[in-house]
């Protein structure tokens, strides 16, 4: 009896020693990678769920509420101290970054959807890969309190964390293995994160091969007029 106690606390200890470690892992890294936008949160949600899936289940709950908490928590700190930033006469360097991760035609249009759907966009801005920052900074500039950032913000990281958290699940309900099933989480986070930027760039490039042939025939045509 003593032998097979003793074999099932040893089965349990990884499984325990993996949760003490794994999910204080997962939510620093998605509370540094909502202030620092270089880490792929999205990544880290789906790849951690797939494990998760092949574990235990269960513990595909606590993931959520990880990820969806450090979400949270490190947008809000981002967006109180690009306030900071805003109120100050020299500014601040986190400020400086929304600004710098900020394109003038997504700020653009942030704040045209600002002026009519505050809390939808705020969501939307969480699950539209280069979204979060040009909405973030636009609330900025719009002077947006705190309390009504909050607001918004708390179903936007929810709606984030189901979304990834979805990509881990179908990665690795398609294979048995759980690497196969974070390497395909992985992939197709990276198609969804990674698709829109690539499609703009490629798309605004042709646009400005088209605007620039236009110029150029317009240019000839005006030339053979003279």
């Amino acid at each position: 009896m003593l032998s097979q106690a003793a074999d099932r606390v040893a089965d349990k200890v990884p499984g325990v020693t993996q949760q003490a470690v794994g999910y204080p892992s997962l939510f620093l890294l998605v509370l540094l990678g909502a202030l620092v936008p270089v880490i792929p949160t999205g990544v880290l949600v789906s790849s951690t769920s797939v494990v998760a899936l092949h574990h235990n289940p269960f513990n595909l709950l606590l993931v959520f509420v990880t990820a969806a908490l450090a979400a949270f928590l490190g947008d809000v700190a981002l967006y109180w101290l690009g306030q900071r930033g805003m109120r100050s006469k020299n500014g601040s360097r986190w400020l400086d970054a929304l600004r710098d991760r900020a394109p003038a035609d997504r700020l653009t249009q942030a704040q045209r959807g600002l002026e009519n759907r505050r809390i939808p966009l705020l969501v939307l801005s969480r699950l539209v890969p280069g979204g979060r920052i040009p909405v973030m900074l636009a609330c900025l500039m719009a002077e947006m309190p705190l309390r009504v950032f909050v607001r918004g913000n708390a179903p936007a990281c929810l709606a984030w964390a189901v979304t990834y958290q979805l990509v881990g699940i179908l990665g690795g309900s398609l294979f048995p293995e759980p690497w196969q099933g974070v390497l395909a989480a992985v992939v197709l986070t990276l198609l969804i994160s990674g698709g829109p930027p690539v499609w703009r760039r490629l798309r605004g490039g042709r646009e400005a091969d088209d605007d620039g042939g236009a110029g150029a025939g317009e240019a000839e045509e005006g030339r053979a007029r003279a």
